[in-house]
């Protein structure tokens, strides 16, 4: 860091406000003292100070050398009982929301902006088409349909005796097993509007800092960002509206920054209304389908009339609900505290009665109506399949046009993160509901197998959702390549490095198993910058096994039978992946739902695996209304009002500092903060994943407009990085008239060996403890030093020490 200038004292006082990461925290590790004070908050997110704290400001005294020490708690936002791993099982929804949020940067592109939103809330709603879907096909026809229609199918099975043919009861009629049956899919829609709606009223219905002002001079869009060109931020720290300073070129204010970005109530409530009537309109068409094609066929009690009136109505319903979805996406110009009244009370309300309607349709006796083979769905899954295909082609048209436009070299994929991500959203939804669907009918089938002819009672269930469930194991063969070369890239890269740390540590006689140790760390480390290039792949392949289960469809043959007569080998594959798929699918069902419960019960497995999720769940719900709730909108407006209220009231300096996803809320907080507080806050990132993960995966909010904007509008922005650490990495925003931003790499471990001072070894720290590196003090004191009073910053062409008596040279 440059040499400081002398700068007057600040006359208030210092605050440090503390924002862990992953993997949650406890207040008590954050300020390392069993005695704490909660001085803010609640149970679910608070902020905590040590007990000796709690009247710091009336006795300035006592914090001449040390600042004042807050912890902000947030792990309760995403952690909790075990239950909450549930979630994981909708993760195709957290996956297609991320998609939104991965849109290239745009300039002057409002359009193409507008159509990508469309685009992938049209993906999100087919997915939640194609879970309703599935569970359709596992209630109404594995089970009413085919399992109960065949008497040696329900005579294993006690609990489906009522509804089996051969008892002859009320309910063995075939229309009113499958009104029966629908109440299974009809709960699950039901349940998932319950939780959206919950979760939805405490955070996005949950305010963000008040007093913050619409800038009248941006236009009001619809899209989620659809303004490409914000008021610019001169360089004295104010947002502008329309105008710089003499001092410095426009820079763009970041979405983050706008009034409503943490507060999507009306979208996310739009959004619940036509996804909620989106799967009761499903099950109505499952229900109503059948018994309508019945009337059609043979002249009975019921008027074919009637189907075709609720088949009519069915279209119209579904018009209706892709109007609402394609209308409007976020408003985030202010904040927005209008609901779709009309829409999100009347919508999911007139699905409901039409699908009470199907069921009384479906339920209507009709004497010699029997059930034979498969219910006549198969068509269902074809249309969502290619539709959801055409929709990635068509969402991978529109991100290419929008990166050529405006290319950043760091963008992953150049720029078809979002496409390739939905694109993996589309495949995990279509293997979990192959899966399932094959698992359930190998099941009830007992030892048949199901579409193979060989001793099986049920058909099974459509011949796609069986080649789909095949592709499981065929798609973890393929990864077995990938994987290899980057475990031997890897070894390779740990073997070059080990010069380097030997040269860094200055070792005359150096340990081979320690260098070993440290440069494997900095290896595998770097593994995370090769993320792209394995989902690109992962996705490519996804979509080329797709599109040939899609053409299989047409031999209208599982690939057990499809296959046959193409070679022993061949056929021996095609079988095993057919009768494997099933069982890996319920295997990593059991296998999400345990991860998910350890890592919301054991803080080290959270570290593990808690970055993905926190990153999936940091983002508001722009696509997907059913997805797990977004905590930020919760967190940055808690930590802005914080801030901005203490330096209101006190005038004194606060450095934010954030750890890891922390550093993320806490940049995020920074742009929500009104112009005279940001005057008096300090930026303290360590381990941050801001640019290494977000400013490559979500370029048009942390690119490198959107950074340079946060590194200008703040007082000074500092980071700390090692080499050994997988999830931070650097900002990357040295060089030129700005002030450097990053320090590092951090010496990690901080000795090579046992010395007097260190008689054990010390630990390969990596993401963890960078509070414990003297640096992290240094830097800090530094940050703090420089936020005396406000100095107007001098013209440009002026000398270093003139910028750091402004108390800008620290960056």
């Amino acid at each position: 860091m440059p040499p400081v200038t002398q700068a007057p004292q600040s006359t208030g006082a210092a605050l440090e406000l503390l924002v862990h990461g992953v993997g949650g925290a406890t207040p008590q590790g954050m300020l390392d003292d069993p005695r704490i004070a909660r001085v803010t908050g609640d149970a679910t997110a608070a902020i905590y100070r040590r007990t000796g704290d709690i009247d710091a400001e009336q006795h300035p005294e006592r914090y001449r050398d040390r600042p004042i020490e807050e912890a902000y708690c947030w792990s309760n936002l995403t952690s909790g009982n075990g239950s909450r791993a549930l979630w994981l099982l909708l993760l195709p929804f957290m996956v297609v929301n991320l998609a939104h949020w991965m849109r290239p940067t745009a300039k002057g592109r409002t359009r193409a902006v507008r159509v990508y939103g469309v685009l992938v809330r049209l993906v999100a709603l087919s997915l939640t088409v194609l879970l309703t879907a599935a569970a359709c096909e596992v209630a109404l026809d594995l089970v009413a349909w085919q399992c109960a229609g065949v008497p040696d199918c329900s005579n294993r099975r006690s609990w489906l005796g009522f509804l089996s043919t051969a008892q002859g009861g009320w309910w063995s009629q075939p229309g009113r097993r499958l009104a029966l049956a629908a109440l299974v899919p009809t709960a699950l829609v039901g349940l998932l509007w319950f939780l959206s709606n919950r979760t939805g009223s405490a955070y996005e219905s949950q305010r963000p800092l008040t007093g913050a002002e619409p800038d009248d001079d941006v236009p009001d869009e619809d899209g989620p960002d659809d303004v490409p060109a914000d008021p610019p931020i001169g360089r004295s720290g104010d947002l502008s509206v329309g105008g710089t300073d003499a001092t410095s070129a426009p820079v763009v204010r970041p979405a983050l920054g706008r009034p409503g970005f943490w507060y999507g109530r009306r979208l996310v409530a739009r959004l619940r209304a036509a996804h909620t009537a989106a799967g009761f309109l499903t099950v109505a068409a499952s229900v109503a389908g059948a018994a309508a094609r019945h009337d059609r066929a043979v002249s009975g009690p019921v008027p074919d009339l009637l189907g075709r009136l609720i088949e009519a109505t069915l279209v119209l319903g579904t018009l209706v609900v892709l109007w609402v979805v394609c209308r409007r996406g976020r408003s985030e110009r202010r904040i927005d505290n209008r609901l779709d009244r009309a829409v999100i009370s009347c919508l999911p309300g007139a699905a409901l009665a039409l699908l009470v309607l199907a069921v009384v349709y479906a339920a209507w006796s009709r004497p010699g109506w029997v059930s034979a083979g498969s219910l006549p769905g198969d068509v269902t899954f074809r249309v969502l399949t290619v539709g959801q295909g055409a929709l990635v082609v068509a969402l991978t048209v529109v991100a290419l046009g929008l990166y050529r436009r405006t290319s950043e070299p760091r963008t992953v994929m150049y720029g078809l993160g979002g496409p390739a991500v939905a694109m993996l959203a589309c495949a995990l939804g279509g293997v979990m509901s192959g899966g399932v669907a094959q698992r359930v009918a190998d099941w009830l089938d007992g030892s048949g197998t199901p579409g193979m002819g060989r001793a099986s009672v049920i058909d099974g269930p459509p011949v796609l959702l069986s080649w789909q469930a095949s592709v499981i194991p065929v798609l973890l063969v393929l990864l077995l390549v990938p994987a290899a070369v980057m475990g031997v890239r890897t070894w390779l890269a740990a073997r070059a490095l080990e010069p380097e740390v030997d040269q860094e540590y200055g070792q005359k006689w150096p340990d081979a198993a320690r260098t070993r140790q440290i440069a494997r760390t900095r290896a595998t480390a770097a593994l995370t910058d090769s993320a792209p290039w394995l989902l690109g792949l992962v996705s490519g392949a996804t979509l080329l096994l797709g599109a040939g289960a899609v053409g299989a469809w047409l031999s209208g043959e599982v690939p057990g039978l499809a296959l046959d007569g193409a070679g022993p080998f061949i056929e021996s594959v095609a079988e095993a992946a057919q009768s494997t798929g099933s069982w890996m699918v319920g295997f990593g069902f059991i296998l999400f739902v345990t991860w998910g419960r350890r890592a919301y019960r054991d803080a080290s497995a959270r570290r593990t695996i808690g970055i993905l999720w926190d990153v999936g769940t940091f983002w508001p719900r722009a696509a997907h209304p059913f997805a797990p709730p977004c905590y930020a909108e919760r967190a940055v407006p808690d930590l802005a009002s914080r801030m901005s209220g203490w330096t209101g009231r006190t005038r004194g300096r606060l450095v934010i500092s954030g750890h890891s996803q922390g550093s993320v809320l806490a940049a995020s907080a920074v742009w929500q903060l009104p112009a005279e507080a940001r005057k008096r806050v300090a930026l303290l990132t360590y381990g941050s994943p801001i640019e290494r993960l977000y400013g490559r995966w979500f370029p048009a909010y942390f690119g490198p407009g959107p950074l340079h904007g946060l590194h200008r509008s703040v007082r000074c922005w500092r980071n700390l990085w090692r080499a050994t650490d997988p999830i931070g990495g650097r900002v990357r925003l040295d060089g030129g008239a700005e002030p450097e931003v990053d320090r590092g790499p951090l010496r990690d471990p901080l000795v090579y060996g046992r010395t007097p001072e260190h008689p054990l070894p010390e630990p390969v720290l990596g993401h963890s403890d960078y509070q414990a590196d003297p640096v992290f003090a240094e830097e800090r004191a530094a940050l703090l030093a420089r936020l005396g009073p406000f100095l107007p910053r001098q013209a440009d062409g002026g000398s270093g020490e003139a910028q750091g008596s402004s108390g800008r040279s620290s960056g």
